[in-house]
């Protein structure tokens, strides 16, 4: 009951939002509460899943959780509640952005409790349905074509993912026969040693490539700049912190099934391959960048790069993987969330137009250099608890060079966003710009806070348990 519960907390919220019902300021509040209720949920479920192992509902186990499902469903819960009670201004949000957030939330819940590869694709897909509209809300010019080249490049990029999870079912018939059940990943898995391996390394690479688009993977990330720095912030930073790691999700999947058809060894060495070329784009654009929401944006494309470089580096690598999933959402959703409010106050997205943030917004800039802080890898925060365990984690898997390789870009890339952060906090604002801010409305920023500061002291045993339960499920 439970992941059905799970799944009903956004329907109903995108039902409150319907003409007639509430008014649009209780209708938002309606959806923080039961984003809300969600992540609690989630919370329950990981206690569960982590002493029985799996949770299930349906027939052939259609509704799963496991280790892996329950680490995202933690982070994409966790994240819409803190972005939807945070909001992006002071007036009631309209009704088609509260139903289309609750929609974008129920595809990424779906995703990833569905035990069906199709179901799977099409809630992905569906995902770049409700958040095209989002991106494109505010119906600028350039807010619309940062809509339709998202449009465009992640519908070529779930078109490869079809090619390679049409591949891998034809796979199966071809060798098993036609089974009930046939898309499941449960039923994959048992059979995937009867395979045809060339077949399943083809398919696996339509599908890196494929979910690769909608993680921001280089070389496929350029939709990812222009429609983070144009969707609402709280969309972006939804976007950023669970649609990304969702799709690296669908990988994941796919990996536990090819490694047991081919051996690791292909995937990891695919893996490793996309995520060093991910960190090297992300350094390039990040020395030179002239807005601080599409630095953010590819920071992400850097993040993502870390946590596909952890997922080929074996059962350590996984692990720091999925905490740094954890600890990049916690501080990028922040970090948008803040973007946001620093776009209000200052009209701009340009980092040379923002001056003074420290003092024109104390509390907000403050908070703003925190989060990006943390994201750098300072300490103590998760982000570099998890960056420092996946370094561990390259030398212990004989990658010292890769490894090495990472390490440098990673320097280079605290250098370049350390000097965009030091242009915008320091010096004199706008005279138009009194010093003024609203901590109240940064309070939801809290559980944000907590997780960043937390984990950078320690992984909590409960945590630890959880991740290394989902680690062993994608490399036992």
């Amino acid at each position: 009951m439970l992941l059905g519960a799970l799944l009903l907390c956004p329907v109903l919220a995108a039902a409150l939002t319907l003409p007639g019902l509430l008014a649009e300021r209780r209708a938002a509040a309606a959806g923080a509460l039961l984003s809300g209720l969600a992540f609690l949920l989630s919370l329950v479920l990981a206690a569960r899943v982590t002493a029985r192992g799996t949770v299930a509902l349906g027939p052939e186990e259609f509704l799963r959780a496991d280790g892996l499902s329950t680490v995202f469903l933690l982070v994409v819960t966790g994240v819409a509640w803190v972005a939807l009670s945070f909001g992006e201004r002071g007036e009631a949000p309209p009704r088609r952005y509260l139903m289309l957030a609750q929609a974008f939330v129920f595809t990424m819940i779906l995703a990833l409790v569905v035990n069906n590869v199709g179901v799977l694709w099409v809630a992905i897909e569906a995902t770049t349905i409700a958040t095209a509209f989002l991106v494109g809300l505010h119906r600028t010019r350039p807010a619309l074509e940062a809509s339709w080249k998202y449009i465009l490049i992640g519908s070529v990029g779930i078109a490869l993912a079809f090619i390679g999870t049409v591949l891998a079912y034809f796979n199966f018939v071809q060798r098993v026969g036609v089974t009930p059940f046939a898309l499941h990943w449960t039923v994959l898995s048992r059979v995937a040693g009867a395979l045809d391996p060339d077949v399943t390394r083809l398919a696996f690479v339509f599908l890196l490539v494929g979910y690769g688009t909608k993680a921001g993977l280089a070389p496929m990330h350029t939709w990812l700049p222009d429609a983070h720095s144009e969707a609402p912030a709280p969309i972006s930073a939804m976007m950023s912190g669970c649609l990304l790691p969702v799709a690296l999700y669908a990988i994941l999947r796919f990996k536990v099934v090819v490694d047991a058809c081919v051996g690791a060894a292909f995937t990891d060495r695919m893996l490793i391959l996309i995520a060093v070329l991910s960190v090297l784009v992300a350094a390039l654009l990040l020395v030179r960048q002239a807005s601080y929401k599409r630095m953010l944006a590819y920071s992400s494309v850097e993040h993502m790069g870390l946590m596909c470089l952890g997922s080929g580096l074996g059962p350590l690598g996984v692990t720091a993987s999925l905490l740094h999933a954890v600890t990049h959402a916690a501080g990028k959703s922040m970090a948008f969330l803040l973007s946001g409010a620093v776009r209000e106050r200052y009209g701009t997205s340009r980092i040379g137009s923002v001056r003074g943030l420290l003092r024109a917004m104390p509390w907000t800039g403050a908070l703003f250099a925190a989060s990006v802080l943390a994201l750098l890898g300072l300490p103590p925060s998760g982000v570099f608890v998890s960056e420092m365990l996946l370094v561990r984690a390259g030398f212990r898997a004989g990658r010292p060079w890769v490894t090495a390789a990472v390490l440098v870009l990673l320097v280079g890339i605290f250098i370049a966003v350390l000097g965009h952060l030091n242009r915008m906090l320091y010096g004199d604002p706008p005279e138009h710009l009194r010093a003024h801010d609203h901590p109240r409305r940064l309070l939801p920023l809290a559980l944000n806070l907590a997780v960043l500061i937390a984990l950078g002291f320690g992984i909590p045993g409960p945590l630890m348990r959880l991740l290394g339960t989902a680690a062993e499920i994608v490399a036992p």
